[in-house]
């Protein structure tokens, strides 16, 4: 049986992106992401951190500040490490592929405006997404075939 590691969350950032470039030049933003535990009576909220890599990690730099409502796409990544007492540590990350700000205007609640405009709009690309699809909206990215059958061809 195939694995699948996907995680989609929604939240608030918590904590603004730091962006730093790694010796080979590639752009990497840490930040982390509030999240509240609906099934909780405490109203308990997880703080996730995010890393965002390359021309991502560039516009979470840009755009997102302390409190931005957002929705992250990508896989949990599992790193163990010594800490400075030799004990040896475990850390989770979700290493982002997509962000969608999901905020309206500059007000930063993203309560107000029209139905139309609280909406999510499926239709465009996420930022982040690779070409050529993959995106809400888009077919799986997978390319047209053109497998000879035609539409009378197909017998319902």
């Amino acid at each position: 049986m195939a694995s699948l590691n996907r995680i989609i969350l929604i939240g608030r950032v918590a904590k603004v992106p730091e962006l730093r470039y790694t010796p080979s030049g590639a752009a990497v933003a840490n930040f982390r992401l509030a999240v509240d535990r609906k099934f909780s009576k405490n109203n308990e909220t997880d703080f996730i951190p995010i890393v965002a890599w390359r021309r991502l990690a560039e516009i979470c730099n840009e755009y997102l500040t302390k409190g931005k409502l957002v929705a992250i796409e990508g896989s949990l990544q599992v790193r163990t490490y010594e800490d400075k007492d030799g004990q040896k540590r475990t850390a989770f990350d979700v290493v982002a592929d997509e962000m969608q700000m999901l905020d309206r205007g500059t007000g930063g609640g993203g309560a107000g405006g029209s139905e139309e405009q609280r909406r999510p709009n499926y239709d465009r690309e996420p930022v982040g997404a690779p070409n050529g699809g993959g995106g809400y909206g888009h077919g799986g990215g997978y390319p047209p075939t053109d497998d000879g059958l035609g539409i009378d061809d197909i017998p319902f």
